[in-house]
């Protein structure tokens, strides 16, 4: 087991302890205080009973979804890209010239011709003082999920920087989506340090950082979310990305834009 796995699980068991109230207030208002949390849209520092409460918040305000195919996440457009081909299998340029093998990102759940016309990629970044909550960026079905386990290497810039096919090391869960027109996409959750778990709430078994399980994946008959409907939660924040046919959208987003859940950033072609 890696130090990152190891203190991933320490952080989130200090996390999940619940201080008497006044202790965790001060926790939580130091905590808010320095990551410049915009609290607006939620309950206050007082209202959580421990850390990964605050970290898991969910909103008190409902969001517009605007047209088309909208923001899962609040977050930072690290990259957008496209694939390319080389040697029989695709790769796509991560950050800072960085590349990455999309063959082994989403492991066990693709078939060839689905990505042989290349595929569209955008990152984006979760940072500690983001919502952590997804949702659905469209009405899809979801096919399947993978998970993959790995390490919990920082997905921060400067990490991106250092270390080569980042996401690919890191443990790592990838829904394989239907859009309603037919068009195949893929949502990766990249898990990072300090991330005690990611969660999804169509499929309790889908277990992260935890000894219990090595790889796995299973398929789903009929399984349908609406545009908006909450998939899950990162534990303090992490990295989603987009991988989705040619042809099937036009992203009108630019690097290192924030971006929140239920703005428009790409529209069906």
């Amino acid at each position: 087991m890696s130090f990152s796995n190891q203190s991933s699980r320490v952080f989130g068991l200090i996390a999940r302890f619940k201080f008497i109230k006044p202790l965790q207030t001060l926790i939580n208002k130091a905590y808010i205080k320095y990551f410049k949390i915009d609290m607006s849209e939620f309950k206050q520092a007082g209202d959580y009973e421990s850390l990964n409460a605050l970290f898991t918040r969910s909103l008190e305000t409902s969001r517009n979804l605007e047209n088309d195919f909208i923001a899962p996440c609040d977050g930072k457009i690290l990259q957008i890209s496209n694939s390319f081909f080389q040697k029989d299998e695709f790769f796509s340029f991560s950050i800072k010239g960085k590349v990455y093998n999309i063959n082994t990102l989403i492991r066990d759940s693709f078939e060839s011709k689905e990505l042989e016309n290349g595929l569209d990629c955008v990152n984006i970044y979760l940072s500690p003082k983001d919502y952590h909550r997804y949702h659905a960026p469209c009405d899809l079905e979801i096919l399947s999920a993978v998970y993959t386990r790995g390490k919990l290497y920082s997905v921060n810039e400067k990490y991106l920087k250092k270390i080569s096919n980042l996401y690919s090391e890191n443990e790592r869960v990838c829904l394989k989506c239907k859009s309603e027109n037919n068009f195949i996409f893929w949502l990766v959750f990249v898990g990072a340090q300090n991330v005690g778990k990611m969660r999804f709430n169509f499929d309790s078994n889908i277990q992260t950082n935890t000894r219990k399980y090595n790889n796995f994946s299973t398929k789903y008959h009929n399984l349908k979310i609406k545009k908006g409907e909450e998939l899950g939660n990162f534990e303090l924040g992490s990295t989603i990305v987009i991988l989705s046919q040619k042809g099937f959208l036009n992203f009108n987003i630019q690097e290192n834009q924030n971006i929140k859940f239920g703005k428009n950033i790409a529209n069906f072609i």
